[in-house]
C-alpha cells in the first residue's frame, strides 16, 4: 500500500508542489492536508476528496509520515503532536533558534525524523563540493557566499546558505560561528583572516540561488546552484518520507537518504 503523507502548510508554495508530486508518485498518497487556524483555505476541498484541516491531531491520525515546509512555531507544534501519534517527520522548515533545534533533537528520540535546510540532491552535492574545495584551496582563498530568494521568504540568510557556510568552515577545520560575517557597512577595516561572508538578497519569485566563491589573487572559483522550480525540493522531501517509513526513532541526515558522505559533527 502507498505511504500516507500529511502535508503541513498544504496551501503554501512548497505545500502545493508537494501535493502535486505526491499525486504522481505511486509510492505515496495524500492522507491529510493541514493549514494554520484562521487560514482562509481551511475547510476547502482539494484533491483525493480531502478537505484542508487545522487540527494536527486529527490530520496525523490518518497518516504515517508528515512533510513540513512552514515556519518554526507551527512546525514545532505539529511535530510535538506527531511524536504523540508516532508519525515520522520530514522537516524542511528553516530559521529555528538554538533552543528550538535542541527541542527537535529531543522529539527525534520518539519518532524517525529528518530535518534539513534543503532537500535537493544537487544542493547537497554542492555542499560536499564546497567542503572539498575549501579543504583543497586552503587559507589562500577568501570564502564568500551570496544567496537570493523570493521576496516573501522570512529568514535570512537562508538555511541552505548557512549549511554551505558550515561546509566551507568544516573544510578548513573551523567553526562557522567563529568566522561568520553577515553584514558590512561603514568603515569595516581589512577583511579578517579566515572570515566566511554570507550576503543575502530578496526579490520577486526566485525559488533559490546560492553561489559559493573562493576568491584568490588574480582568480576566483565559483560553485553555483540555481533553482527555477521548487519541484526538486518537493521530490527530495517525498523521497525522504518513503525512506523514513518503518525506521527506528532518531534524527537522520539528508546525506544518509541520498547516500552522500555525512559531514563531520
Amino acid at each position: 500500500m502507498s505511504l500516507r503523507v500529511l502535508v503541513v502548510g498544504a496551501l503554501g508554495r512548497m505545500g502545493e508542489r508537494i501535493r502535486a508530486l505526491v499525486a504522481e508518485d505511486p509510492a505515496v498518497q495524500l492522507g491529510a492536508a493541514l493549514e494554520a487556524s484562521g487560514h482562509p483555505g481551511v475547510g476547502s476541498a482539494i484533491e483525493a476528496g480531502l478537505t484542508v484541516g487545522d487540527d494536527p491531531k486529527a490530520a496525523l491520525a490518518s497518516c504515517q509520515v508528515a512533510i513540513d515546509f512552514s515556519v518554526p512555531a507551527a512546525t514545532l507544534s505539529v511535530m510535538r503532536a506527531a511524536a504523540d501519534a508516532g508519525v515520522g517527520y520530514v522537516c524542511g522548515t528553516t530559521g529555528f533558534s538554538p533552543a528550538e533545534r535542541a527541542e527537535i533533537g529531543e522529539i527525534a528520540q520518539r519518532i524517525p525524523m529528518v530535518c534539513a535546510p534543503n532537500f535537493s540532491l544537487s544542493v547537497n552535492v554542492l555542499r560536499w563540493l564546497s567542503e572539498q574545495a575549501a579543504r583543497l584551496l586552503g587559507d589562500g582563498y577568501d570564502a564568500e557566499l551570496l544567496e537570493i530568494h523570493h521576496s516573501a521568504k522570512r529568514d535570512a540568510p537562508s538555511g541552505t546558505a548557512l549549511h554551505l557556510g558550515e561546509a566551507v568552515a568544516a573544510g578548513r577545520g573551523q567553526q562557522l560561528s567563529q568566522r561568520l560575517v553577515l553584514e558590512r557597512a561603514g568603515e569595516t577595516g581589512p577583511r579578517p583572516d579566515g572570515a566566511i561572508g554570507i550576503q543575502t538578497l530578496r526579490g520577486g519569485d526566485v525559488a533559490g540561488e546560492h553561489t559559493v566563491m573562493f576568491v584568490g589573487q588574480g582568480e576566483r572559483l565559483e560553485l553555483v546552484h540555481r533553482a527555477s522550480t521548487r519541484d526538486h525540493f518537493a521530490r527530495g522531501a517525498i523521497r525522504a518520507a518513503v525512506w523514513l517509513s518503518g525506521r527506528n526513532p532518531g534524527l537522520y541526515t539528508i546525506e544518509e537518504i541520498f547516500g552522500l558522505p555525512t559531514p563531520p559533527s
